[in-house]
C-alpha cells in the first residue's frame, strides 16, 4: 500500500503518516487490552521510514515526520486531557489545545529527523536504514532528555516483552534504534528492486535471532528476600487534598495501615500523607516515629516537606528502628529531583497558565539527583516519585559505585490525576523498562494504581486491582551485580549514543559529497 502512494501526494500521504501515528500510539497500550504491541509499533514506524524514502524533499520529510509524530504523542498522553479539565478546572477547550500544543512541539525533533533523512538518505536500503535509526534515536534522545525531558511513549516501551532484553545492554534508548533499524530495513526491503537487497533481509533476521538466542540469561545475583506491605488508598483526585474529607481520609487509613502493618517493609504511595509534618494533627507524627522506632520494621510514604531554601519538596520518608540525630524528623529522607513541569515547577513565562489550574502544592524544589538509598535488612533500596521512573538516565547514576548501588527500587506514585485511563498502563511499563535495564525488582506503591512488585525480568508478581483500596503482601528478591548498560551510563551517561547518531549522519554527509564511484 506505501508502496503506491508517493510521499509528495498532498492528500494520501499525509494521512497515512496520521493513522500511522495514532497506530503507534496504540501500539504502547492497545485500547482492547491494554497491553504494548511490539509488531504494531514496527509496522508503525515501518510506514513512516517508506513515506520518507520516497519524500521528494527535505521540506515534505519534515511535515510527514511532524504529522506523524503529532498524532502519535497526542494519541499517546490524551490523559493530561482529564488532569487539567477535569482536576485542575481549565476549560475543555483549552486542555486539548494545551495537549495539542505540547504534541506539536515535541514533535518538532522528529520534523527535524524527516528532514535530515530526506536529504541525506543513500541509495542502498541498509545504509538508509541505518540513517533512519540515527535520526530516530536523535529526535527520542532530545524529546526525553533537552530542556525538561519528557520521553513518555518512546518507541522502546512497546516492546517490553520482547526486543527490550536488549535494554540491559543498550537501555531505553538504544532499543529505540535497534526497532527504527528493524522497521526500516523491512519497510525499505519490501520496496527493494534488486535481489541482492531482498536476499539481505533474511540473512539480518537470522543474525539477530542468533544473537537473541546467545544472550547471557542474567547479570546479578540475588541478595535475599524482602518482606513488602504496598498501600493504595484509592482516594479520589478531587477529594485528596480537600481538609473536611480527603485530607482527613487519608490521615486516617494511612496512619491505620502504617500501624497495623506487619512485614518487614511497609511503603505508601506519593504524598499519602497529603500535610507537612508540622501541620498534622497533635501527636500524629510523633505517635509514627515511635511505633517504627520500637519495632523491627521500617516504612517510606510520601510526604511534602520544608525544603532547604524555605519552599516545599515533594518527597519521601523514611522510618525504621534506632535512635535520629536531634531535630530530624525521619531517619530517611529523599526529595524528587526530577520535577513535573506545570504541575511541581512553573516554567519561565508560564505562570499566567498555572495560575489558571487548581493544582495543590504547585512549586517544589528541587531535590538532589541521586541520593543515598535507604537501608533495610541487608537491602538498598532506591526511592523515586511519580514519573522519576521515565528518567532511566538519572536512575543510573546511583550504580556509579557498586558498593552502594541499590538492590531494590522504590517507586511511590500518584496517578489519579488521569483517571481510569492507559496513563496507568504506561507508568507501569516504564518501571518494567527500568527492572530490565538495571536488572533489579520495583515496587510501587500508587494511591489508584497499579500498585505491583516487578521483579528483574520485569515480570509482574504481585499486583492489586486498580481503583480500589488495599494492600498488597508480597516477596521481593533485593538483587546486586551490573548490567552492561548501567555501567556504561552511569560513567559516560548518554553520551555513547550521541556519538552514534553523530557518526552515523556524518557518515552520510561525506557520502553524499562523494562522488560516484565511476564503472570500469
Amino acid at each position: 500500500m506505501v508502496q503506491g502512494i508517493r510521499a509528495g501526494n498532498l492528500i494520501l500521504a499525509p494521512s497515512l503518516a496520521f493513522a500511522a501515528g495514532l497506530l503507534h500510539a496504540a501500539a504502547l497500550a492497545a485500547p482492547w487490552d491494554k497491553q504494548p504491541h511490539g509488531w504494531m509499533q514496527l509496522l508503525a514506524l515501518g510506514v513512516l521510514a517508506a513515506l520518507l524514502r520516497s519524500a521528494p524533499s527535505a521540506r515534505r520529510g519534515a511535515v510527514l515526520a511532524w504529522i506523524f509524530s503529532t498524532s502519535w504523542l497526542c494519541g499517546t498522553f490524551w490523559w493530561m486531557y482529564v488532569a487539567m479539565s477535569v482536576y485542575a478546572g481549565l476549560p475543555a477547550a483549552l486542555s486539548a489545545f494545551a495537549v495539542f500544543c505540547l504534541a506539536a512541539v515535541l514533535s518538532g525533533y522528529y520534523a527535524l529527523a524527516g528532514a535530515f533523512f530526506v536529504a541525506l538518505q543513500p541509495r542502498s536500503p541498509g545504509g538508509a536504514a541505518l540513517l533512519f535509526a540515527a535520526v530516530w534515536l536523535f529526535a527520542e534522545l532530545a524529546r526525553g532528555v533537552w530542556f525538561t525531558g519528557f520521553g513518555w511513549g518512546a518507541a522502546a516501551y512497546a516492546h517490553i516483552d520482547g526486543l527490550a532484553r536488549f535494554a540491559r545492554y543498550v537501555g531505553a534508548y538504544g532499543v529505540a534504534f535497534l526497532v527504527a533499524l528493524i522497521a526500516s530495513l523491512v519497510a525499505f526491503w519490501v520496496r527493494a528492486p534488486h535481489r541482492r537487497a531482498q536476499t539481505g533481509m533474511p540473512l539480518a533476521a537470522a543474525a539477530l535471532a542468533s544473537i537473541m538466542a546467545w544472550m547471557p540469561g542474567a547479570f546479578t545475583q540475588t541478595n535475599g528476600d524482602l518482606r513488602v506491605a504496598l498501600l493504595q488508598g484509592n482516594i479520589a483526585q478531587d477529594v485528596k487534598f480537600q481538609p473536611g474529607t480527603g485530607v482527613v481520609d487519608a490521615l486516617r487509613w494511612y496512619g491505620e495501615q502504617l500501624a497495623a502493618a506487619t512485614a518487614s517493609l511497609v511503603v505508601a504511595p506519593e504524598t499519602a500523607i497529603p500535610l507537612l509534618p508540622q501541620d498534622l494533627p497533635p501527636g500524629y507524627w510523633k505517635e509514627l516515629q515511635g511505633l517504627y522506632a520500637q519495632r523491627e520494621q521500617a516504612a517510606l510514604f510520601g510526604i511534602p516537606l520544608h525544603g532547604a531554601d524555605g519552599g516545599y519538596t515533594n518527597s519521601v520518608v523514611g522510618f525504621k528502628p534506632g535512635p535520629m540525630a536531634p531535630g530530624d524528623n525521619a531517619a530517611y529522607r529523599y526529595d524528587k529531583h526530577h520535577l513535573v513541569p506545570f504541575g511541581e515547577f512553573i516554567p519561565p513565562f508560564f505562570r499566567w497558565f498555572t495560575d489558571m489550574m487548581n493544582i495543590p502544592l504547585g512549586d517544589f524544589d528541587r531535590g538532589a539527583l541521586g541520593p543515598p538509598s535507604f537501608a533495610w535488612q541487608g537491602q538498598r533500596l532506591a526511592p523515586n516519585i511519580c514519573y522519576e521512573d521515565l528518567f532511566g538516565e538519572e536512575l543510573v547514576q546511583r550504580f556509579t559505585d557498586p558498593a552502594t548501588s541499590p538492590t531494590i527500587f522504590v517507586n511511590v506514585s500518584n496517578i489519579g490525576w488521569f483517571g481510569n485511563t492507559v496513563a496507568i498502563d504506561q507508568h507501569l511499563n516504564i518501571s518494567r523498562m527500568r527492572a530490565l535495564e538495571f536488572e533489579r525488582p520495583f515496587i510501587r506503591a500508587t494511591n489508584t494504581g497499579d500498585t505491583v512488585i516487578i521483579d528483574h525480568e520485569a515480570r509482574v508478581t504481585h499486583a492489586l486491582p486498580r481503583h480500589t483500596r488495599g494492600v498488597l503482601l508480597g516477596e521481593v528478591q533485593g538483587r546486586t551485580g551490573i548490567t552492561p548498560y548501567a555501567w556504561w551510563a552511569s560513567r559516560f551517561g548518554l553520551w555513547p549514543l550521541w556519538v552514534l547518531v553523530a557518526t552515523v549522519v556524518a557518515g552520510a554527509v561525506i557520502a553524499r559529497r562523494s562522488p560516484p564511484a565511476r564503472a570500469p
